[in-house]
C-alpha cells in the first residue's frame, strides 16, 4: 500500500515501466500466464504486438500501476470491470492497511452476468465436484458437448482445485479453472463465477476465512493520487454494454472532484499552498477515456505540502544552497510553481 494513506495507486515494480523479453516464439497469452496477468489486460498494454504469435527476443509491456477501487480496504474486491480482485489481509483494530494482493480473473459472459454488491465467503472447498446446473447441461449439449450429472475432481473440472462459495442465490463462487480454459482469465467468458489461475486461487484460498466481505463492483473510470500526483485509469465498456465518450467524461469529472476537491464549473480548486489549482491536463485525460489501455495515467500534479516548500525555501537561503533549477514540467505536462 501507499505510504500516505490517503494515496490510492499502488505500485508492483518500483523501476518505473516493466518489460520483458521473450526467449522463444510463444503467444501473448503464454506472457500473461507467466506473469499472472489477465488476457484482456495485456493485449490492451500490447496493441502492436500479435496475440497469437509474439517472436523470440520481441519486448512485451505489463502491468506495473493500478488504482485502487472505491471500496472499502478491507475483505475482497472484484472490480468486474478491470477483471481484477484485491484482497487487503486482516489487520489489527483501528489499523490500516499495509499490503493489498491484487489477482487477474475472468467473469461472466453478457448472459450469465456476476452480481453486484456485498456478500461474504460462506464455503471454502478443496479438490470440488461441479454439480451442472440443468441450464448449463442444456447449452452444453445443443453445442455438441453434453455434460455429466457430477464431474469429478481433475485436470478437466472447470472449477480447478479451490472453490470458494459466496453467500449468493444460484451457487457463484470464486474458483480455479481446468487446463483447457486457463487462458479465459481477464475475459467475460464464465457462467458467473469469477475464475481464478490455479496458483492464484490456491494462494488466495489459504488466506482467507469463511465470513471475509466481497465486494463485487463495476468500476470502470478509477481515479487515485500518488505522491501528490492524480492519475485517472480507464476500462473498456463490458460485453452488452455501451457508454458514449461524453458519458465517460462525465464520471471521470465526477470523480475527479471528489479526489481532488476540483469544483466542477470551472475545475478550479485550492492546492495546499492556498494557491489557485490550475486546470489538470484535460489531453491526458481524452487520452485516458478513448485509449482505455487500462493503466493509470497522469493528468495533474498540486503542490506538495506547506511544510516540504518551507522546507525548500530554507534550502535556498542556506549559504553552499545550489542553485535553483529551473522549473520542469511536470509528469501531467504543467509547471509546479516557484
Amino acid at each position: 500500500m501507499p505510504e500516505n494513506t490517503q494515496d490510492s495507486v499502488i505500485t508492483q515494480y518500483p523501476d518505473g515501466m516493466p518489460l520483458t523479453r521473450t526467449d522463444e516464439d510463444e503467444t501473448l497469452l503464454d506472457v500473461a500466464r507467466r506473469f499472472l496477468l489477465g488476457q484482456t489486460e495485456i493485449v490492451r498494454l500490447n496493441p502492436d504486438v500479435d496475440r497469437w504469435l509474439v517472436k523470440k527476443g520481441e519486448i512485451v509491456r505489463l502491468s506495473n500501476k493500478r488504482i485502487l477501487p472505491d471500496s472499502p480496504h478491507n475483505g475482497i474486491t472484484l472490480n468486474i470491470s478491470e477483471y481484477r480482485m484485491y484482497y487487503y489481509p486482516p489487520t489489527k483494530k483501528g489499523e490500516v492497511p499495509k499490503q493489498v494482493m491484487s489477482y487477474a480473473h475472468g467473469v461472466g459472459r453478457q448472459d450469465w452476468k456476476t452480481p453486484l454488491g456485498k456478500t461474504k465467503i460462506i464455503r471454502k472447498i478443496m479438490n470440488p465436484s461441479w454439480h451442472p446446473p440443468e441450464s448449463i447441461r442444456r447449452e452444453h449439449a445443443a453445442n455438441g458437448d453434453p455434460l455429466p450429472v457430477v464431474v469429478a475432481p481433475g485436470p478437466n473440472n472447470p472449477l480447478g482445485t479451490r472453490a470458494l462459495h459466496l453467500a449468493l442465490p444460484g451457487e457463484y463462487r470464486i474458483h480455479g479453472t481446468d487446463v483447457d480454459k486457463i487462458h479465459g482469465i481477464g475475459m467475460q467468458i464464465t457462467h458467473g463465477c469469477v475464475r481464478m489461475y490455479p496458483k492464484d486461487v490456491e494462494e488466495l484460498y489459504d488466506m482467507v476465512a469463511v465470513g471475509t466481505p466481497v465486494y463485487i463492483v463495476k468500476q470502470p473510470i478509477k481515479v487515485g493520487w500518488l505522491d501528490n500526483v492524480l492519475y485517472v485509469e480507464a476500462h473498456p465498456d463490458l460485453e452488452g454494454e455501451e457508454t458514449t465518450l461524453e458519458q465517460r467524461f462525465a464520471v471521470a469529472l465526477g470523480l475527479i472532484e471528489k479526489a481532488g476537491n476540483i469544483a466542477r464549473d470551472g475545475i478550479y480548486g485550492a492546492s495546499q499552498s492556498g494557491t489557485e489549482m490550475p486546470d489538470f491536463d484535460q489531453k491526458a485525460l481524452n487520452r485516458a477515456l478513448t485509449g482505455q489501455a487500462g493503466e493509470p495515467i497522469a493528468i495533474y500534479e498540486r503542490l506538495p505540502p506547506l511544510e516540504d516548500a518551507d522546507a525548500g525555501v530554507q534550502a535556498e537561503e542556506a549559504p553552499q544552497a545550489a542553485p535553483k533549477p529551473a522549473r520542469q514540467p511536470s509528469p501531467a505536462g504543467y509547471y509546479r510553481g516557484d
